[in-house]
């Protein structure tokens, strides 16, 4: 059981060590994500952005399946025999796209306002979140970290279900969590205080991480 999402991070960035010397760029699912990764950034000193990203959900059978994600710089990541196999048409999955992607554009300037996405190019990724569910929106974050250049995604989450890492695949270089549960894993059980973390939560995040760096050098 974590306190909070802080205590997480800072557990979370006892494992990751070894990471620090290859100079990552550590980058938080928002939002949920981003306390975890501010305290893994700051334990790191490895600057801190966001990975937006929203799956593309299709109606089948009276739930919701996944069939890819949309992310930022313009990422469209579907699985198309999925997709078959939703019976979905061709011009109901782009108006599923085109609404996931303004939300996307809409949650990067809320986030960074005018300031530019750290290029992911030829570096090692540290993609965060508060906790592994299904592994769906993991995978899809890694997914467009990958796209976006990362040679190297290493998965870091608090909480995930045992076997986690066959949740994510070959998306993934590295996956490392403080521990594991049964499932079907909550996330929300695993911490004493699971509040919910707002768009302003994300942006403190971020200066925070931002202001105590510039303070360093």
């Amino acid at each position: 059981m974590f306190v909070d999402r802080h205590d997480a991070g800072r557990r979370l960035a006892g494992l990751l060590d070894h990471v620090g010397p290859e100079r990552p760029v550590v980058v938080g699912v928002p939002r949920q994500g981003m306390p975890v990764a501010e305290e893994v950034a700051t334990a790191l000193r490895a600057p801190l952005d966001v990975l937006v990203v929203r799956r593309v959900v299709v109606p089948m059978d009276g739930r919701g399946v996944a069939v890819g994600a949309v992310g930022e710089g313009g990422v469209h990541l579907i699985d198309r025999a999925l997709v078959a196999a939703t019976g979905i048409e061709a011009d109901e999955l782009a108006a599923l796209e085109r609404v996931e992607a303004l939300e996307v554009e809409r949650q990067v300037h809320r986030y960074r306002g005018d300031l530019a996405r750290t290029d992911l190019r030829g570096r090692t990724v540290l993609v965060v979140d508060d906790g592994i569910a299904s592994g769906s929106t993991a995978r899809a974050a890694c997914r467009v970290a990958r796209a976006l250049g990362a040679t190297r995604v290493v998965l870091g989450t608090p909480i995930a279900p045992d076997g986690w890492a066959a949740l994510v695949g070959d998306d993934v270089d590295e996956v490392v969590s403080v521990g594991t549960g049964p499932e079907p894993l909550t996330v929300a059980h695993w911490y004493a205080n699971a509040s919910v973390v707002s768009d302003d939560d994300v942006v403190a995040s971020l200066r925070a991480v931002a202001s105590a760096q510039e303070l360093q050098y």
